[in-house]
């Protein structure tokens, strides 16, 4: 996997086919999902990130992830890099 793969507006999935987000863009070593303005989902008016490390392949529009994404989820950060609460 190459991280010049990952674009702007590709799916990010779990291995099991759960979408965790869109992808906004790509910062170092993370992914950053884009934020939600409405509804009341994680990701609300804020990002969250995935370390590339997750990345198993990118395909179509789908960045597909090696773990499913209820584990995905415990390991997603903030932007300064502390967990999601």
């Amino acid at each position: 996997m190459k991280k010049h793969q990952i674009k702007e507006g590709m799916e990010v999935v779990g291995f099991d086919g759960v979408q965790i987000g869109v992808v906004d863009s790509t910062e170092g070593d993370r992914i950053r999902l884009k934020k939600s303005e409405t509804g009341g989902g994680r990701h609300r008016r804020h990002h969250h990130y995935i370390g590339m490390d997750f990345v198993d392949s990118v395909t179509d529009h789908k960045v597909r992830l090696c773990s499913d994404a209820d584990i995905v989820e415990l390991f997603e950060e903030e932007k300064s890099g502390r967990p999601v609460k």
